[in-house]
């Protein structure tokens, strides 16, 4: 079992590595079939393509400094979930620098493959508080 959740694990970094290159055919190497990607604000894609053409838009440049990784087997079904936690870091399209943006990734790893993953992180709170429109300071 403690193969099984080192497996996913190294699956999962694989896959984030790839991601920030990008390099999103390399990261689509590590998904199943009908993989299904929940991205921040609800947004629904289906491959590392989509997600690296949001972060595109959104960023010049994005990298994560990884923090921790957790894992679980679900005993049930057999998936392996795992939670990638840490910051991002990079430049904003004008060239603003950031580095403490938290995120957090997790996963499901079935048979070898991510099938799903779910991705949340501060960047729309902070372009909020940029553009004078946070509730509240950050």
């Amino acid at each position: 079992m403690t193969d099984q959740i080192s497996d996913a694990c190294t699956i999962v970094a694989a896959y984030l590595e790839r991601s920030m290159v990008p390099d999103p055919a390399g990261a689509a190497a590590y998904v199943g079939p009908n993989f299904q990607i929940t991205f921040t604000g609800g947004r629904h894609m289906t491959a590392p393509a989509d997600t690296a053409a949001f972060n595109a838009q959104r960023y010049k440049w994005v990298k994560k400094r990884f923090l921790r990784t957790d894992a679980a087997l679900d005993a049930t079904t057999g998936d392996i979930h795992i939670y990638n936690t840490g910051h991002l870091y990079g430049e904003w399209p004008d060239g603003t620098p950031f580095e403490t943006n938290r995120y957090i990734d997790t996963f499901v790893v079935r048979d070898g493959k991510i099938i799903s993953t779910q991705v949340w992180n501060d960047s729309a709170e902070i372009l909020l508080d940029r553009a004078g429109l946070a509730e509240t300071p950050l």
